[in-house]
């Protein structure tokens, strides 16, 4: 099992994230390819790769961007999201800094095949190093005439704005991303309408994940058969995969998808470290449904695999638990951290993340009850897709697995006699 050098295939170059040494190595290498086609012939081909969306949703670019309605006399947008804020997500980071000119090349292929002019990259204000080299490779990009008036001596503008969020997790949801652009305090938009008829402004959008972005140089490069070479009919493509947690070597490997997800941990990452066992796998960041062990063993990944397993690929932010992980303790972290990033819009979410946040501290306590066990995997389920987005979902949908696969763990800290010593210190 090898990785693949798609994405990543300057990242091991010194300086490629300089102009210089980018171009020496392909870099912006595909644009008289593009302005040669038609913007529809471009759509197409995005289409025909079988490219889905890198932010979680797994939903197919090419046919996003075939939302866009024609002729509004309206602006199109495009909107880069580069929030990364899911836990234990550390992909997009990579290629902000290690290849920076290859998101770049990619804005420039999405522009011209959506119709747009103005591209905002939103990013985590806490990303400074990111930021700093992300806005150079921009300022040498229009220095060098691949951004602005002309864009490479075409008859095309393109202008690039970095719009620097405040952390919050929300703002990952692409309509909170946009209000926060425009503003406004980041919260999500009711929908429809979507973004692609009613987005940035008011105008036509379309938000796509950085890696996304970034896939779209080779595929014009190599053609979409190159691309769907690799990964699977449904999951073609390759994948950034951030692989952490108790494992040996811990890293962001490039993997194609379809890959079995136990071998990638054994072979790639090294094993479970110092010799433990697995007790678990958080696939695809912390908002998909831990798998067990034995589910681990034949699951792949892909989005269909994690879909018939009960879980989701997500942003492909692997973690691995050993067997000495206190899962009651986990879960308490995962509630905390929702909660706290809850936009406070929607009551199920606001009130509801609160009230499971103090149970699950009750419970480790050891003054909880099997009721309150009951009552927060109730809690799952009457608060779950009843929120303008999907945040409390990426809170119930984990726990609501949690439960259900290690309940004997929860019932430990309410039978005081077993419960954890190390749960009672918690607060």
């Amino acid at each position: 099992m090898e990785e693949v050098k798609i994405l990543s295939a300057k990242f091991a170059i010194k300086d490629a994230h300089k102009l210089k040494v980018a171009k020496k190595h392909g870099a912006y290498a595909t644009l008289d390819k593009l302005f040669a086609m038609a913007p529809v012939d471009v759509i197409d081909e995005v289409k025909r790769s079988g490219l889905r969306g890198r932010g979680g949703a797994g939903f197919p670019a090419g046919v996003k961007w075939g939302f866009l309605p024609k002729d509004t006399g309206k602006p199109v947008y495009l909107a880069v999201n580069s929030d990364e804020s899911e836990p234990a997500t550390f992909k997009d980071r990579y290629i902000l800094v290690k290849d920076p000119h290859l998101l770049i090349e990619g804005i420039i292929i999405c522009s011209y095949a959506i119709g747009s002019h103005d591209t905002y990259i939103y990013i985590r204000g806490e990303y400074t190093t990111q930021v700093k080299a992300l806005q150079a490779a921009i300022d040498e990009a229009y220095k060098a005439g691949y951004l602005g008036d002309k864009v490479a001596g075409q008859d095309y503008r393109i202008d690039v704005t970095v719009h620097r969020g405040a952390g919050a997790y929300v703002c990952g949801e692409e309509t909170a991303l946009l209000e926060s652009i425009e503003g406004k305090k980041g919260q999500p938009r009711a929908k429809p309408p979507f973004p692609a008829v009613a987005g940035l402004y008011g105008c036509p959008t379309i938000i796509n994940n950085v890696q996304s972005i970034a896939s779209l140089p080779y595929i014009l490069d190599k053609g979409a058969d190159a691309y769907r070479a690799y990964g699977t009919e449904k999951s073609s493509g390759t994948h950034l995969f951030g692989i952490s947690g108790h494992v040996e070597r811990p890293g962001m490997y490039e993997l194609p998808l379809g890959l079995p997800l136990l071998e990638v941990i054994d072979t790639i990452a090294g094993g479970v470290w110092k010799g433990r066992k697995l007790k678990g796998v958080i696939p695809g960041g912390s908002s998909t449904p831990v798998l067990l062990p034995e589910e681990a063993k034949t699951v792949t990944l892909d989005y269909e695999s994690m879909a018939a397993h009960k879980t989701m690929f997500g942003s492909g932010g692997i973690v691995v638990l050993d067997e000495t992980v206190d899962i009651v303790a986990l879960v308490k972290n995962l509630i905390d951290f929702y909660h706290h990033e809850s936009c406070g819009q929607c009551t199920p979410c606001r009130e509801g993340l609160g009230w499971m946040l103090k149970l699950i501290k009750k419970i480790l306590r050891g003054e909880g009850s099997p009721a309150d066990i009951d009552l927060l995997r109730e809690l799952c389920d009457n608060i779950e897709m009843k929120t303008v987005c999907v945040l409390s979902a990426a809170c119930t949908m984990p726990v609501r697995s949690y439960l259900d696969k290690f309940r004997p763990e929860f019932e430990a800290y309410v039978t005081k006699t077993n419960a954890s010593p190390a749960g009672l210190q918690q607060e």
